[in-house]
């Protein structure tokens, strides 16, 4: 079983409580997420976020209806949270959202995602193709938060 890491980080503008608490509404999430994806939150809105809680999605993955499953596990207003895959398409999905004040009131967000194929040693052969769909994922995302809180 091997764990595949995918990170990302950007700097906005805005002080790190307005950044967190962003991220802090999970209905933001439909917000940030390519559109093709038709990417929806099924949990009733809005949801209370800390430690324990659950949050169920839909979306489509080449066409594919799939549905989704995180708890998130860490929370600590406004530096970090951690969402953690229970049902879905990886094997493993852990997502650290970390949030850093820097100088000039400014927020530098770190992504940090280790992740693990499901039915190895077979699904490495589509590795390449998972990884391209991520970072599309990830750069749109990066994208349309800059645009919304820069």
């Amino acid at each position: 079983m091997t764990d595949h890491l995918l990170t990302r980080t950007i700097v906005i503008k805005r002080p790190r409580e307005e950044v967190f608490e962003f991220f802090a509404d999970a209905s933001n999430l439909e917000q940030i997420t390519p559109p093709e994806l038709n990417f929806h939150i099924l949990t009733t809105l809005p949801i209370e976020m800390r430690t324990g809680t659950l949050i169920d999605y839909q979306l489509r993955l080449y066409g594919f209806p799939m549905k989704w499953r995180t708890e998130i596990t860490l929370w600590q207003p406004p530096e970090v949270f951690v969402d953690t895959q229970l049902k879905g398409p990886y094997q493993k999905w852990v997502h650290r959202h970390t949030f850093t004040e820097i100088e000039g009131r400014q927020t530098q967000i770190d992504d940090e995602v280790i992740f693990r194929l499901p039915l190895e040693p077979l699904s490495l052969l589509g590795l390449p193709l998972i990884r391209r769909q991520l970072d599309y994922i990830f750069d749109y995302r990066q994208k349309k938060v800059a645009e919304l809180l820069g």
